[in-house]
């Protein structure tokens, strides 16, 4: 912008240049008036203006200060006139908004577009600010999919300079995406392409997302989604030529049309590594590099090879490595690509700061207790990755991104922490059923994030058929700012196992915990727990051994469990390994007498694309110290362990009344796969194929009614999981094909829940 002095000095050449007198021009003021204003006072006037009594003023003065005036957003129309030493400014005012009111607005909420607007009651209206609203609320309409949306605003004149600003709105129908073509596809048919976009033609399901509505980032997101399906199945030459949208006449429809050239498909070559690295310090790489001889080129799969060596080599010493694959497609029609790695030492980079940013709730040191790497170390890759894993796996973001960036010297580099914060309050109010638990109502209040400190404040009550359930609990996860978790937990459960046991079980009591960590991946948990319980409703035609245990039960003991958790991800693993052993001391103080150990291990690994294999192990044994094992201390095993078999269904049981006596003893195994089926993604919809065995036996006491068996349990079967808007739901079918006589079966075993 010209300042006051460069004007003067355009203003006084074009004067010379004219010539005209220059100092002719120039008057002063002696009084200024102020005239057609009505909430503007005239100091605040003569502030914007620029100029005071006492001015010499000249014609680019008055310019200016005009100018000044309409910047200001609060006149309409402004004329100064100069008359005998007196400068008469003469305003009208733009009118305040009264109120911003939508009409027709069935879809979209107020509060949404509320949001988009500049323009707020008690704000003032003008027109460049309405055709800028106006664009940025047609924006909302179409990134939900109206383009047909029409909107008018209209102004409603009131008393005192004051307008009520309405928007009409006429929403118009959803234009969705009616058509995705393909063009230039040999290799794959247009379902396979289509499943592998995100954008999705219409269907009747389509309700439970947004993959049919057009979308121009979406767009831009198929055609790397493209590039990446073809590079990973061997088409390096592959091209996105085009993709356009067309929006038909009405309005109401798009029409996506991808042009594609596929090239020829190629094959991994020879397969070499370059290393400009010490010989004898090298390690071996071999595990490391998943590309192999003659395999489909899968330019990902280099990728992730290059990320495992640089994890290999860090772990061996060499900090500061880069690895550049070289590419050699052969002569001739082999379609055959030779790769090489080439391993050099790379510049050394330190840490020099770790900037945070988005965390408006959550506190910096919350993030920084997470980070693998400090300010003032070596800069590492795969510590980077461990940390930015450690961030999601808190919960508390929706996103987190993290960039290195070029410090103030090329041996530093900052790293620069984006988060997107999610509520981590949850207020609910859940339904269901389960085949365990029958109809349930589910009631909860919990902050895993509490004053953005990583505090976890929770209660809850349950309230089912067969079981009744209350608790709250607290966890410090950095306890007198060291790392431990420190927590507790009080509870009172009531549950009824009349139908599997002809008895009901009260208990309350509450937990002590204490957990720190013994290296990256391990940690170590103390607990006390303090239980005082009750067998009560003892049917009178119960077995003997359940109308033995009739009475109160009180629980002191102490624990431990050992932890190694190697999962790529807390909620939804699809990589990785977790091994858990627990072992619980009763007998100080309390009734109880017993040592209890249980092992708890599952491991997954990826198949291919959406497709998992995991298999899950867990065995306990408990026994008693000097006395028996009280029932309620005893492992009852069923459906939750084993589908097929109903809850508590396999195990020791008195034969003369059906009831289930639990077990000292039991191991349960799972082998499952995990696939798509088919469906959109962002659908949540997969499906699962299995196999469960399980066995449990082994009680103090004994008779002839008694049927206790040590044999193995099995059963197979597929189900159905959906992460659905209203919970998750997930129905298994499965048959057992080994079993003893007196075990009980289940067919199918469901449960879902929703939460409000």
């Amino acid at each position: 912008m010209l300042s006051r002095c460069n004007l003067r000095v355009i203003f006084l050449a074009a004067s010379l240049l004219a010539g005209f007198p220059v100092a002719s021009m120039a008057e002063l003021v002696k009084d200024i008036r102020v005239e057609g204003t009505q909430r503007i006072d005239r100091e605040a006037v003569l502030t914007y203006l620029g100029i005071q009594t006492g001015d010499d003023v000249q014609r680019y003065d008055l310019d200016l200060g005009l100018k000044k005036l309409y910047d200001t957003g609060f006149f309409s129309d402004v004329a100064l006139q100069m008359d005998g030493g007196v400068l008469s400014v003469k305003a009208e005012e733009n009118p305040s908004i009264n109120d911003v009111i939508f009409e027709g607005n069935d879809q979209i909420s107020k509060e949404d577009l509320e949001k988009e607007i500049t323009l707020q009651p008690r704000s003032i209206y003008t027109r460049p600010k309405v055709q800028n609203d106006l664009k940025r609320l047609l924006d909302v309409y179409r990134r939900n999919g109206r383009y047909s949306a029409e909107i008018t605003p209209q102004v409603i004149p009131l008393d005192q300079n004051r307008v009520n600003l309405v928007y009409d709105i006429t929403e118009g129908p959803k234009a969705l995406i009616q058509k995705i073509t393909f063009i230039g596809n040999e290799e794959y048919d247009a379902s396979t392409l289509e499943s592998v976009i995100s954008s999705a033609t219409e269907r009747w399901y389509q309700f439970l997302s947004d993959g049919d509505r057009y979308d121009p980032d979406r767009l831009q997101f198929d055609q790397e989604k493209l590039r990446k399906f073809y590079f990973e199945n061997g088409y390096a030459d592959f091209k996105v030529k085009s993709a356009i949208a067309e929006l038909s006449p009405q309005r109401d429809a798009f029409y996506l049309t991808f042009t594609i050239e596929e090239g020829p498909q190629y094959r991994f070559g020879k397969v070499d590594v370059s290393s400009k690295l010490p010989k004898e310090r090298l390690p071996k790489l071999d595990e490391a590099i998943g590309t192999k001889e003659g395999a489909i080129y899968d330019a990902t799969e280099i990728e992730d090879s290059i990320d495992r060596m640089v994890d290999v080599l860090g772990d061996g010493g060499f900090a500061f490595v880069d690895i550049m694959p070289d590419t050699v497609r052969r002569a001739g029609d082999k379609k055959i690509i030779d790769l090489t790695y080439n391993i050099s030492e790379g510049p050394k980079v330190y840490v020099e700061r770790i900037n945070i940013f988005g965390n408006g709730r959550t506190l910096d040191e919350v993030v920084r207790r997470e980070f693998r790497l400090a300010e003032g170390d070596a800069y590492s890759s795969s510590k980077l990755k461990r940390t930015e894993q450690r961030l999601n796996n808190l919960g508390y973001f929706e996103k987190v991104t993290i960039q290195p960036n070029q410090g103030s010297a090329p041996d530093k580099t900052e790293i620069d922490v984006e988060v997107l914060e999610k509520s981590t309050g949850e207020v609910t109010f859940g339904a269901g059923f389960s085949t365990v638990d029958g109809a349930l109502a589910d009631v909860g209040i919990r902050e895993r994030n509490f004053l953005g400190r990583g505090q976890e404040v929770r209660a809850r009550g349950l309230f089912a058929q067969r079981r009744q359930q209350f608790d709250i609990g607290f966890t410090e996860p950095y306890f007198l700012d060291r790392d431990l978790s420190a927590g507790f937990d009080v509870f009172k459960t009531a549950q009824n196992f009349t139908q599997q046991s002809s008895f009901d079980r009260e208990a309350l009591g509450g937990v002590l915990r204490l957990g720190y960590n013994l290296g990256e991946k391990t940690k170590h948990q103390l607990r006390y727990t303090y239980e005082d319980s009750n067998i009560t409703n003892v049917q009178a035609d119960a077995s003997r051994f359940i109308r033995d245990q009739e009475g109160q039960f009180v629980t002191s003991m102490i624990g431990q469990s050992l932890i190694y958790d190697d999962l790529d991800s807390r909620f939804n693993p699809t990589t990785g390994f977790y091994i858990r052993g627990n072992q619980d001391l009763a007998g100080l103080g309390g009734d109880g007498r017993f040592i209890r150990h249980e092992l708890l291990s599952e491991y997954y690994l990826p198949l291919s694309k959406q497709w998992t294999f995991m298999t899950s192990a867990r065995a306990g044994h408990i026994v008693g110290l000097g006395r028996d094992v009280p029932i309620q201390q005893r492992f009852f095993i069923g459906s939750q362990e084993i589908r097929g078999f109903a809850n508590s269904g396999i195990g020791a049981r008195d034969i003369t009344t059906n009831d289930a006596l639990g077990g000292n003893i039991y191991y349960a195994g799972t082998a499952e796969v995990r696939f798509p089926l088919g469906l959109p993604d962002d659908l949540g919809v997969s499906g699962a194929a299995f196999t469960d065995v399980a066995s449990q036996w082994d009680i103090d006491s004994t008779g002839t009614e008694v049927r206790d068996s040590s044999a193995p349990r099995a059963s197979a079967g597929v189900g159905v999981a959906w992460s659905s808007p209203f919970g998750p739901i997930r129905v298994d079918l499965a048959k057992a094909f080994l079993k003893e006589e007196y075990d009980e079966e289940e067919l199918i075993r469901f449960s879902f829940g929703t939460r409000f």
